[in-house]
């Protein structure tokens, strides 16, 4: 290896550096880098067993970065697409759930603001809200009442 050329756990810190990564995310992404069978599973092995790859911290991530925007449905969707650990994802989207009717609404608000006064502002109102990855049932009480707290 040259002077020119950056290690596969050079790469693999820098990419680190940015953002937390799983450690499917990382091989997906260093895997052209790689130049000899074995090399980047055991710089992710040293990587992982030094603390620097933790599936935990990149769910905290996920969930700070993209909770207050996102419905569960499309944050679990996100997690998914880590290569992380079907349960713990599912814990991780369970927690979000008992908040899911307060969050679309807060996203809700800052969007529109006031209830639809009409079928097509309504629908669109309604659009908004799936494609953030909230539930039909969230997206009812929110549409349709609003600022309602329905006692949460």
């Amino acid at each position: 290896m040259g002077f020119d050329q950056i290690s596969l756990k050079g790469r693999a810190l820098r990419l680190l550096a940015g953002r937390e990564h799983s450690r499917a995310e990382l091989q997906r992404k260093l895997a052209a880098h790689e130049t000899e069978p074995g090399e980047l599973a055991r710089a992710l092995d040293e990587l992982q067993a030094k603390g620097f790859i933790n599936e935990d911290r990149v769910i905290e991530s996920v969930l700070h970065r993209r909770a207050a925007k996102l419905g569960a449905s499309r944050v679990r969707q996100e997690l998914q697409a880590k290569g992380l650990d079907s349960e713990a994802v599912s814990q991780a989207v369970q927690n979000l759930q008992a908040t899911e009717v307060t969050r679309a609404r807060e996203v809700w608000r800052k969007k529109f603001g006031t209830p639809a006064q009409d079928a097509t502002e309504r629908a669109r109102q309604i659009r908004f809200l799936a494609a953030r990855g909230f539930g039909g049932d969230t997206i009812r009480r929110v549409v349709s009442g609003g600022d309602e707290d329905d006692g949460l």
